[in-house]
């Protein structure tokens, strides 16, 4: 059974006038998609994501084109600066957002919900001021 989710990702007060955008694909051949700069708040994106029941322990299985890493570590990546396409800058980082912790019940939740997404609401800045890179924490749990 393949289904699709919406997923939302909320980047809490991000640095502003920096790029940041989803990584469609991989390698040198990827894209990034829904690309904006934060002016003021938030950052938040939403795009749908295939999930398969077909992994042998049980847990979901995310895949196309934004699902990044093995079946069992699969996770979205945020592009920010040079890596989102903006050239006049002088950040170039990526966020890992692991997908891991996202449950059938949650997914069957967001499914069955006209309009809703599993949400994940990610801190914007690293603890050197910039924007937050490498593998994120999140701020809570995954929720709908």
């Amino acid at each position: 059974m393949e289904s699709e989710v919406c997923i939302r990702l909320v980047l809490v007060d991000p640095p502003a006038g920096v790029d940041y955008g989803i990584q469609k694909g991989g390698g040198a051949t990827y894209e990034t998609l829904f690309v904006q700069q934060r002016t003021r708040g938030d950052v938040a994106f939403e795009f749908p994501i295939l999930v398969r029941d077909n992994r042998a322990d049980g847990r979901p299985n995310f895949t196309g084109p934004f699902a990044q890493g093995p079946p069992a570590e699969r996770f979205i990546y945020i592009d920010v600066g040079k890596y989102a396409g903006q050239t006049a800058t002088e950040w170039a980082r990526r966020m890992k957002v692991p997908l891991r912790d996202i449950d059938w019940p949650l997914l069957k939740k967001a499914m069955s919900t006209p309009g809703a997404c599993v949400q994940a609401r990610i801190p914007g800045r690293a603890k050197d001021g910039g924007p937050n890179c490498a593998t994120v924490r999140l701020i809570g749990a995954w929720e709908v």
